[in-house]
């Protein structure tokens, strides 16, 4: 016998896409708002010191909320040793297009000592110079197993001076014996953060210039 009543219309499941949900604008920006924390987080901790500084502070830089730096980084702590990381993989990066660029074994080793010199006052003192600043005068507030991490990133970064020195060293351009020579050459050129300021005259160039006249008998 058949029943007068209409069944209801069956609703045909909705399909949903396949793979991974889409990423909201805000979710697609991250990159971009991690590396503006960076930046100002590295402008901030060089101006005013770690400590001075709040994650107050570097939101409102960064035009965040004051909680926003913590869906990036556990802590403020985190975030300088990312801001740290962040200037030695650069600087490396930096060095290595130096090094790697073509031309560059066919050259005097004055003249690579020079490319070298040039590149890592770049890394110190021209745009965006704030990130390894920050590393050579607040690494004692990181952790131990921070800073031994780092320190493997600065001794692949001063490898790549070794052959340099050792030519140098070899042709009596560079009288100081290169372990010697490499801390000294390296610790005057950190020192410029300290002292230089292109306001009063002085250009990237010419500070290349006096260094290579310092560091060397003859260039």
């Amino acid at each position: 016998m058949k029943s007068d009543v209409v069944p209801p219309e069956v609703e045909s499941p909705v399909k949903r896409p396949r793979g991974r949900p889409r990423k909201t604008v805000d979710e697609r920006d991250d990159g971009n708002r991690r590396q503006a924390l960076l930046a100002h987080a590295a402008q901030l901790f060089r101006r005013k010191g770690f400590d001075a500084t709040t994650t107050r502070d570097i939101a409102a830089a960064a035009g965040m909320q004051s909680g926003s730096p913590f869906y990036h980084f556990k802590s403020k702590d985190a975030l300088l040793y990312a801001v740290m990381e962040e200037g030695m993989r650069s600087a490396l990066a930096r060095q290595l297009t130096t090094t790697q660029a073509p031309g560059y074994s066919d050259l005097s080793a004055a003249d690579q000592l020079r490319l070298l010199v040039a590149a890592h006052f770049s890394v110190l003192l021209g745009p965006g110079s704030d990130f390894v600043p920050v590393m050579l005068y607040e690494s004692r507030a990181l952790p131990v197993r921070q800073r031994k991490s780092l320190a493997l990133l600065i001794g692949k970064y001063e490898s790549l001076w070794l052959p340099v020195l050792n030519s140098l060293h070899a042709s009596g351009q560079l009288r100081a014996p290169v372990r010697l020579a490499r801390l000294l050459i390296l610790g005057a050129l950190n020192w410029t953060v300290q002292w230089f300021d292109p306001k009063k005259g002085a250009s990237l160039q010419e500070l290349t210039d006096a260094a290579m006249s310092l560091f060397l008998k003859e260039c």
